[in-house]
């Protein structure tokens, strides 16, 4: 799902007598008005999910995890259920009850994640029973639509739950033969995952006989996250115990989701243990305050070198 062509800038507030380019905008971005509204192009949004509850698992949700839902409510108090995909890659779906489900992993977006899937969730709401969902262009150009955070209920937590499969597609409908056979070929290509409790969004997944892995999407600021994990690197308390090897991380939608190689054939719910003592040791390196040693300095070296940026 690459981001597609950025999307126009929306009209900034006029300045009095003129914006000069190399003042702030006056839209409060901080950033030059010839580099924001000036330039007439939308920069990319960094963290799109910013500011949502569980902005970690929109994240783990729209990259990482196949089968998952949550329920989700809008400011004006109506029920929505977030899937981590939906039937084709659909935005969002209206059934035939009133039940609107909406879609994080979108078929083409563009550089505001967050605008594209509000603008398929305000199309829900206004569609009738049954209807499909006609949220207009998505991605490309850029979408029409609000951004999520003008929509949701951003005091309402978000509660996920891991599916085995994607049953949760067909459930209160009466599908026939070319849906479930459609589903059936969805589920063949899941890969085993878990959510670990109480560990905010710590996801297993197992792809294959030989490993495992768990991929954490950490909410902390990327430079204050990667010095305390070069500290624990430093120090030899970075890996979840025997077995396991620190991967790498990934870089998605402005956070940063650590990944470790485990044995695959420990099951998920052994792993809250070494990983819970883990989050002990990481909360205490990102309360360090003293500058990285050498040691740590080149720790922190070869962590960025283990980095891929997936959005």
């Amino acid at each position: 799902m690459a981001r597609s062509a950025t999307r126009k800038r929306p009209a900034a507030p006029a300045a009095d007598g003129g914006a000069n380019p190399k003042a702030p905008c006056p839209c409060g971005s901080g950033r030059r008005y010839k580099h924001c509204h000036g330039s007439g192009y939308a920069p990319p949004v960094t963290r799109p999910f910013e500011g949502l509850p569980g902005e970690e698992h929109w994240v783990a949700l729209r990259e990482l995890v196949p089968a998952a839902t949550a329920p989700l409510r809008t400011a004006d108090g109506r029920d929505v259920t977030l899937a981590s995909v939906l039937p084709g890659g659909a935005p969002a779906l209206v059934r035939a009850n009133g039940e609107i489900l909406l879609g994080v992993q979108l078929q083409g977006s563009s550089d505001d994640v967050s605008r594209d899937l509000g603008t398929a969730l305000a199309a829900a709401l206004e569609a009738p029973a049954g209807a499909p969902v006609d949220p207009g262009p998505l991605g490309g150009a850029g979408s029409a639509g609000p951004r999520l955070q003008e929509l949701v209920d951003t005091t309402a937590p978000l509660e996920v739950t891991v599916h085995e499969d994607f049953g949760f597609w067909l459930e209160g409908v009466e599908a026939g033969a070319a849906a479930r056979a459609g589903l059936e070929q969805a589920n063949a290509a899941i890969l085993p995952t878990e959510l670990l409790p109480g560990l905010g969004a710590a996801y297993w997944v197992r792809p294959g006989t030989e490993r495992a892995h768990l991929r954490w999407v950490r909410p902390e600021p990327e430079e204050q996250l990667l010095d305390a994990l070069a500290r624990l690197r430093a120090s030899g308390e970075i890996l979840l115990g025997e077995g396991t090897r620190y991967a790498g991380a990934f870089r998605a939608h402005g956070l940063l989701v650590p990944v470790w190689d485990l044995p695959a054939g420990t099951p998920a719910a052994d792993w809250t243990d070494a990983a819970t003592a883990f989050q002990g040791r990481l909360e205490e390196a990102l309360a360090a305050t003293a500058p990285l040693t050498a040691d740590e300095r080149r720790a922190r070296a070869g962590l960025l070198s283990r980095q891929i940026t997936l959005r």
